[in-house]
C-alpha cells in the first residue's frame, strides 16, 4: 500500500497511546495517528519515527492492519531509540508512511504458513501472524518456530502464552541458552525443524532474525522442497531514508527500503551482502 501521507517526506505529529516494557532493552508503543486516521499498512512495511530534536529511524510496525492504531517494537541501541525509550503515554512523534512492500498476504490464502522468528525478528512477523489470526479461516496450517537466546529475552511473552494454548496455530520454541526458569526445548532454532512435516508446495515460509540465522534456516526450508519463490525474507536491517534517496539500503542496485523489505530467496540468493 503507498504511504498514508500525500507527501512522504512530511511527518505526521501522532501520539503515544501506550507503552509496554518487553525486556530490559525492547519496549512496545502504540501509536495513534492525528484525526484517528488508520495506517492502512501492509505486514511486513515499516515507517519512520522522528524524534523531535533528535533525529529519525526506520521501525518495523509490528501490528496487523485490523488492529487499532498501529504497535511498534523498539530495542534501545542510539541516540534516537533511547530517545524514544524516554517517552511516555502522551508524548509526540512524527510518522511517515507506511514503506515498503510486505508480506503477501493475498497470494498466500488458502495455503500453509510457516514462520520462523529469532529475537527480535517475532516484531516485524508479529504484524503477519495477527493478521492471519484475524482471517484464520483464509489459510490453512500455521506454524511458528521461535527462537530467543534466553528465557528472559522472549519477545511478547503472554502472547506467546496464548498462541501455545491456542489450537489456531502450532508454536514450537527454544532458547539458546537456558535456566532454571525454562522447561522448554533449548538449542538453536534450527533444531526445531527435526519431526516437522511440511507439503512444500503450499507452503510459505516467513523468515525474520538475526543475520546469522538466515543462511541455516533457508538452508532447512530448502531440504523440505519449499520452492525459493515460497520463502520470504524481511530484511528490515540497513534501511535508513525509507524513500531509496540516501542509498543507505544499497545491495547491489536494490533498495532494502523501497524494494523490500520483504523479499523472496529467489530475489537475493544472489545478493551477497543481503543475508
Amino acid at each position: 500500500m503507498p504511504a498514508i501521507t500525500e507527501n512522504s517526506y512530511v511527518p505526521l505529529i501522532s501520539t503515544i497511546k501506550s507503552v509496554q516494557d518487553l525486556t530490559p532493552t525492547e519496549k512496545v508503543f502504540e501509536v495513534e495517528l492525528p484525526g484517528g486516521r488508520q495506517l492502512n499498512h501492509d505486514p511486513g512495511q515499516f515507517v519512520q519515527l522522528l524524534v523531535p530534536g533528535i533525529g529519525e529511524a526506520p521501525i518495523s510496525i509490528c501490528s496487523s492492519p485490523t488492529d487499532n492504531n498501529f504497535h511498534l517494537t523498539i530495542r534501545r541501541v542510539g541516540d534516537v531509540t533511547t530517545a524514544i525509550h524516554n517517552m511516555k503515554e502522551g508524548d509526540k512523534v512524527g510518522i511517515r508512511g507506511s514503506f515498503g512492500n510486505g508480506f503477501p498476504v493475498e497470494e498466500m490464502k488458502g495455503n500453509d504458513v510457516l514462520i520462523i522468528a529469532g529475537g527480535i525478528g517475532l516484531a516485524p512477523l508479529r504484524s503477519v501472524i495477527r493478521y492471519i489470526l484475524a482471517n484464520r479461516t483464509e489459510y490453512g496450517e500455521f506454524t511458528i518456530l521461535h527462537g530467543a537466546r534466553t528465557p528472559s529475552d522472549r519477545l511478547f511473552k503472554d502472547e506467546l502464552s496464548r498462541w501455545a494454548d491456542s489450537s489456531e496455530i502450532n508454536l514450537l520454541e527454544t532458547v539458546d541458552h537456558p535456566d532454571e526458569s525454562w522447561s522448554g526445548h533449548s538449542g538453536v532454532i534450527t533444531t526445531l525443524f527435526k519431526g516437522l512435516t511440511v507439503d512444500p508446495s503450499r507452503t510459505y515460509a516467513l523468515v525474520c532474525g538475526p543475520p546469522v540465522m538466515y543462511r541455516f534456516v533457508i538452508l532447512e526450508c530448502l531440504g523440505r522442497g519449499i520452492p525459493d519463490k515460497q520463502i520470504l525474507v524481511s530484511l528490515e536491517r540497513h534501511m535508513k531514508c525509507g524513500l531509496g534517496k540516501c542509498g543507505h539500503c544499497q545491495i547491489n542496485g536494490v533498495y532494502t527500503c523501497q524494494d523490500g523489505p520483504v523479499f523472496t530467496f529467489n530475489q537475493v540468493r544472489n545478493l551477497e551482502e543481503a543475508l
